[in-house]
């Protein structure tokens, strides 16, 4: 425990100056160091006292342009500057903690032309604390200032604090601080603590944190004893935060002090209840009162491509989580492992991503950070990301002199139009018309088109996706070939009439099981001054196979048999468009798994009935009648078997019923004249009776297996 570390006859040994020479700083930038919870008493060489000092900055300033002030005691109201220096002689800085804790700072020099640090205070450090585990890199140094320089002199990497051994001169290096690791793990597993030796902890206050997107977790019926600055007249929560946020220091915590005093107040500080583990009593218990701890801050860039959409984040606390668009948190995900900074990258038009283009030229996405690895939590973070282009057409000049024997200089000046082709998809019926959601088994089609009208591009079609819309499963429609895996599913690509900037597909509408919703994705690729198609082996249902053309390669006229590669250096583009798709039944009661089974018999007649023929629109027809007559027999038949049934156990419960009387009868007539007494009676009337018993329990069975089921459904 940091207070059994921590008596109050805890003292340590520092060098201190009594002279009251001004400190000096000619050739680098004069800073501070703080010490939390320790106060230098040395009333001799106090220059001056300053009461009703609300503000660290305020008694830093004072000291800063004082050229007798080598250090300071601080509490909350109170400033007592000092000309002396702690590293000159030996003498007592003692802890001070009761009954609130000091803040003590000297004057430092450091060196910082490259990065000019213009906070308050340039380091804090905590005596006899250390961050362990997390070194980047080991130097040994001649004085603790040599290694608070060597951190802000770090190239590598961005040196947020250093372990400083007094003894042997080691300075260790680090990417992380006390307020960038997790606490939670972290702490538990003792990274920042104890040092149990010489070590001291020193921490940068230089670095330049995120403050964009900040989370503050409340502390309730608490406030901290001493704060680095209190402002009037800031009633509310969210005033105060952005006080906290704008502080020209890392502010770490804030409150709106004690809630029955009449005039509300501000309180900003660095310090959190981590970093103050070698505090005893940091709190005042005050009722109603409230304690707002940052967790987290985020600052988010994004870098608009030409291609994609990239969303860097930069975090203050480690990260150890996932990133993912919100829509597709499967398919486009990326895991991130204790950082403090990560990315994710989406290109446009992408369905794994869910890129949408609001309009043309603007592209939008929603991305989630989530810190646990399964579920969702009030720590997660939802972003929505944009990027815009102006994708008007430019107008290129080249001027060339032409130098000519003579007399005469010439200029010729040309011009042209830069366009590429821009391509959609759509999803449309058997006549070309538009169409956003369908039946299982409709006859459709899939169209790619160049826009615009005077492009001398032609286009062709491969790797062609359909994806459900939970991004689950997917199914390969068109190959990296440009062949059709399944001419069931779906059709070669062809020209459209004689439109040769258009190529379509024809298709009968499916459904994923888990989704209505179907998304394609096909990558298609521009080419001068024609596309030749490509000859596919397509297998036949009888087993079969035949030629056919599909446009889904530039290459020459040849099989694919002898064609493997595939020119890597062709720009490609993908293309994306879904589709809500519905099942052509609704399905209500016992007989849900009836008509579903009907439905699924008629998608097959229509699948079988898929071709490229002449005459496929007449073999829909002739299925679709076909497919109704065997669904009506269907209905016929089971209701005949259900009617013949029941007659049968009517015939039965009739046969038992005559037996048992006449077996009665004789059995009457032997027990008068002699025969079996009354009890080998009664036992042939139980034994008789069991079957109808038996029967009559057959429908309260039932009656409680229905309930049952539909409380599972």
């Amino acid at each position: 425990m940091a207070s059994e570390h921590w008596g109050a006859t805890l003292c340590q040994k520092f060098d201190i100056n009594i002279g009251s020479l001004p400190f000096e700083c000619p050739h680098g930038l004069t800073s501070f160091e703080l010490v939390t919870g320790y106060v230098l008493t040395s009333p001799s060489d106090s220059v001056t006292m300053v009461p009703g000092i609300l503000q660290l900055s305020d008694c830093i300033e004072r000291c800063q342009k004082n050229s007798t002030c080598k250090s300071l005691n601080f509490e909350t109201g109170l400033c007592v500057l000092l000309s002396t220096a702690v590293a000159d002689r030996t003498t007592v800085l003692t802890p001070s903690q009761f009954p609130v804790f000091t803040i003590f700072a000297q004057k430092i020099c450091i060196s910082d032309i490259q990065n000019r640090c213009t906070k308050g205070w340039a380091f804090e450090r905590v005596l006899g604390f250390e961050l362990k585990g997390k070194e980047q890199k080991k130097i040994q140094v001649q004085s603790r200032l040599e290694c608070m320089q060597a951190c802000l002199s770090e190239r590598d990497f961005e040196c947020r604090s250093s372990n400083y051994d007094t003894e042997n001169g080691d300075c260790s290096l680090s990417d992380m601080d006390r307020a960038s690791i997790v606490p939670t793990h972290d702490m538990k597993m003792r990274t920042y603590g104890p040092s149990g030796g010489s070590v001291e902890y020193i921490e940068n206050n230089c670095v330049d944190e995120p403050k964009k997107l900040c989370d503050f977790r409340p502390i309730e019926g608490k406030i901290l004893k001493t704060v680095d600055f209190v402002y009037q007249n800031v009633k509310s929560v969210d005033e105060c935060r952005e006080k906290c946020l704008s502080s020209p220091y890392r502010c770490h915590s804030f409150d709106l002090g004690d809630p029955s005093m009449p005039n509300r107040v501000c309180r900003t500080s660095h310090l959190d209840k981590y970093s103050l583990a070698h505090i005893e009593d940091a709190y005042l218990q005050v009722p109603g009162s409230i304690t707002y701890e940052l967790h987290s801050c985020y600052n988010v860039t994004i870098m608009c491509r030409s291609r994609e959409m990239i969303a860097r984040v930069r975090t203050s606390k480690v990260f150890d989580g996932k990133i993912y668009s919100k829509s597709k948190p499967n398919l486009c995900v990326n895991d991130i492992h204790n950082s403090l900074e990560f990315e994710i990258a989406m290109r446009y038009q992408d369905v794994d991503c869910d890129v949408k283009e609001v309009q043309q030229g603007h592209f939008s996405s929603d991305i989630v950070i989530q810190h646990h690895d399964m579920i969702v939590t009030t720590k997660d973070l939802g972003l929505s990301i944009h990027c815009k282009y102006d994708l008007s057409n430019r107008s290129i000049t080249n001027n060339v002199n032409l130098a000519v024997d003579g007399d005469v200089d010439a200029t010729d000046s040309q011009s042209a139009i830069v366009s590429s082709p821009n391509v959609t998809m759509r999803i449309t019926d058997r006549m070309g018309s538009n169409i956003q959601s369908a039946q299982v088994g409709d006859p459709l089609m899939i169209r790619f088109e160049i826009v615009e009208a005077t492009s001398p591009y032609e286009i062709f079609v491969r790797e062609l996706v359909a994806i459900d819309g939970q991004d689950q499963s997917e199914i390969l429609l068109i190959d990296s070939n440009g062949c059709p895996t399944d001419a069931a599913i779906m059709g070669s690509m062809t020209k459209t009439g004689d439109d040769r900037k258009a190529l379509e597909g024809p298709f009968d509408a499916f459904k994923f099981p888990t989704s209505e919703t179907v998304q394609f994705r096909a990558l298609v690729t521009p080419c001068l001054p024609t596309c030749e198609p490509v000859i596919c082996n397509v297998r036949n249902y009888d087993g079969s196979s035949r030629e056919m053309d599909s446009f889904g390669r530039r290459r020459r006229r040849r099989s694919i048999a002898s064609s493997s590669n595939i020119d890597s250096n062709e720009e490609e583009i993908l293309v994306a468009k879904a589709i809500q798709i519905k099942d052509k039944f609704e399905f209500n009661g016992k007989d849900g798994k009836r008509v579903k089974s009907q439905q699924q018999q008629q998608q097959s007649g229509h699948r079988l009935s898929s071709g490229h023929d002449h005459n496929r629109e007449e073999a829909h027809e002739l299925d679709d009648e076909i497919s109704s007559l065997a669904a009506n027999g269907s209905c016929l038949n089971t209701m005949g078997l259900i009617f013949a049934g029941t007659c049968f156990l009517l015939a039965q419960l009739v046969l038992l019923l005559t037996w048992a009387c006449l077996r009665r009868a004789p059995f009457g007539a032997r027990s008068a004249n002699g025969g079996p007494s009354g009890p080998v009676l009664d036992f042939m009337d139980r034994k008789i009776m069991r079957p109808s018993f038996g029967g009559r329990h057959v429908s309260p069975n039932y009656d409680m297996f229905y309930p049952q089921v539909g409380k599972h459904i």
